[in-house]
């Protein structure tokens, strides 16, 4: 099969398991969005959702935030992993926020991307998922899909995003992404994955395990 075609058998699959995709990430506004994405780097979004609530329940919005020490903050969310790192650019966003946009979590890629902790994906995440730009971010899980899927040949997310972007209509980008997200982790895992018994795999073919 060639990509448009594995592509054309992906999407109608993907919506008709996932017609309706809810953020994983608890949030109520743009910036504990932009807080909670921060905090999912190397740590699952199940365990974000534990820690967040006692985060929020101190400080929900950057004044709060710059409130707390540095080290408040980070036996908070300590759970999740790079604490000292992350702790650091929860407390320096919150701080050019407020400085340099108004105390409104910005709404491009360029000053996202320039806030402390803040990469080109969670900068997507932000800008898809907190205002409807429409963006494709890619981790780790749907790179290692779409190369399962033989869609993308790129070695890094970058090059998968580009390639992903390239295939799928601009208007799919935002569910698109979640979508691929809830369907690995449900059919599609990194171990004891079963081509045979994936709904994808086992029509599109499996490269890799």
């Amino acid at each position: 099969m060639t990509k448009k075609e594995k592509i054309s058998f992906i999407l109608p699959t993907l919506e008709s398991l996932y017609p309706e995709v809810p953020i994983p990430l608890d949030h109520k506004d743009p910036f504990t969005l932009l807080v909670a994405v921060l905090l999912s780097a190397q740590c699952t979004d199940k365990r974000v959702n534990l820690i967040t609530p006692g985060l929020f329940q101190r400080a929900d919005n950057p004044h709060d935030m710059l409130k707390l020490e540095v080290e408040e903050i980070r036996e908070i969310i300590k759970p999740c992993g790079l604490s000292p790192a992350k702790s650091k650019a929860i407390w320096g966003l919150s701080n050019i926020i407020i400085n340099e946009h108004n105390g409104e979590v910005p709404q491009t890629f360029e000053a996202l991307e320039r806030l402390p902790g803040v990469g080109h994906k969670t900068a997507s995440v932000v800008m898809s998922q907190a205002f409807g730009f429409p963006a494709f971010p890619v981790d780790t899980h749907i790179h290692r899909l779409a190369t399962r899927w033989g869609l993308t040949n790129g070695k890094n997310v970058e090059q998968t995003e580009k390639d992903l972007k390239k295939l799928m209509p601009i208007d799919l980008w935002n569910k698109g992404h979640l979508q691929i997200i809830f369907f690995g982790r449900e059919y599609c895992p990194a171990r004891a994955h079963d081509p045979i018994k994936c709904p994808i795999c086992s029509v599109v073919g499996c490269k890799g395990k």
